[in-house]
């Protein structure tokens, strides 16, 4: 018995040491993020809170005096808007302005499909909201792309929404009449389908593929389909990925951080911060589960009785080596 035990301790010893240490650090040591002077960066979460300090942090490694300047302006405009109270009813009327490309009618406008923003109060953080009203290039922490940042492709809404209470009254409103309840897939597909397909779903930047009677018909929304990639492409500078098995390729802390702020996971990338709240990233990460891991649920449910019959396997296996060797004692 007594050497049983110890057996059983050394592996239960080596195999938490693996788990715990080894391969969380040589994952550490094959993914360091440094600077551009060599320095290493810590990559952390916030909470899905956005309050500019990762894009300052940015900013003064850059050495960039002046972007730290208008980096911590804007955000500290953005922080005041914040306390403002705003009025439903106003935003309602701004938010008709907001509608007339926001309608979920798939338009490709400068390069990419406009975003849905039937849950737009649910699935994204207020702060975030009211940076992008202001400037949406630098909200998504992609103003390095532009000379100017009103070149973006909503760049026009910072001056048709400009006034402070304004934009206080419209993220109100979407705060209270945009914050239904909404599904993991809605959230996928208001927050992530306009750049991301994802194949195991069927689901292209135009949506759910349709089941065609005839091959040609087929044909012809592949043709959509490609000629939407394209854009896309020019747009971003590459296709974004494919996020079928995303959930199985990154860890979680990779995926939470990265949906935060991708810069600081790919400095210099054209994927702008999406600026989902805790909420929105979690019913994307579940839409994400299902596509990649659709198994994982009845996984998890089954874990717990194959440990119990590993435990009474090995009661029953030490029962009966104890009853056999008996009599060789």
């Amino acid at each position: 018995m007594y050497r049983e035990l110890k057996v059983l301790a050394v592996v239960v010893f080596f195999s938490l040491l693996t788990y715990y240490l080894v391969e969380p650090y040589a994952h550490h040591e094959m993914h360091k993020k440094v600077d551009a002077n060599g320095t290493e960066l810590v990559i952390e979460s916030h909470g899905f809170t956005y309050d500019g300090r990762d894009d300052i942090a940015e900013a003064k490694r850059s050495g960039n005096e002046t972007l730290v300047a208008t980096k911590i302006d804007f955000w500290k405009d953005v922080v005041e808007i914040s306390k403002l109270e705003g009025d439903v009813t106003t935003g309602e009327a701004v938010f008709a302005n907001c509608a007339g490309c926001h309608n979920g009618m798939s338009m490709n406008m400068g390069g990419v499909i406009v975003p849905n923003l039937d849950h737009a109060g649910r699935i994204y953080d207020k702060n975030y909201l009211i940076a992008l009203i202001k400037d949406p290039a630098m909200a998504s922490n992609v103003d390095h792309k532009y000379a100017d940042t009103s070149m973006h492709p909503m760049g026009s809404i910072k001056f048709t929404v400009s006034d402070n209470q304004q934009i206080a009254d419209v993220v109100a409103y979407m705060l209270e009449k945009k914050a239904e309840e909404v599904t993991p897939k809605e959230a996928y597909e208001e927050a992530c389908v306009r750049c991301h397909a994802l194949r195991y779903k069927k689901m292209t930047q135009l949506g759910d593929t349709p089941t065609f009677k005839h091959k040609k018909d087929a044909l012809a929304h592949e043709i959509k389909v490609i000629e939407e990639q394209e854009k896309v492409q020019a747009y971003m500078g590459n296709l974004p990925p494919d996020l079928s098995m995303i959930i199985r390729a990154r860890s979680a802390h990779f995926l939470e951080t990265f949906v935060a702020n991708p810069q600081g996971q790919l400095p210099g990338t054209s994927m702008p911060r999406v600026g989902l709240s805790q909420e929105g990233y979690d019913k994307v990460k579940a839409y994400l589960t299902e596509a990649g891991d659709p198994s994982k649920k009845a996984r998890e449910e089954l874990g717990p009785w194959v440990i119990g019959f590993f435990i009474i396997f090995t009661i029953l296996a030490y029962l009966w080596k104890k009853s056999m060797w008996r009599d060789l004692h």
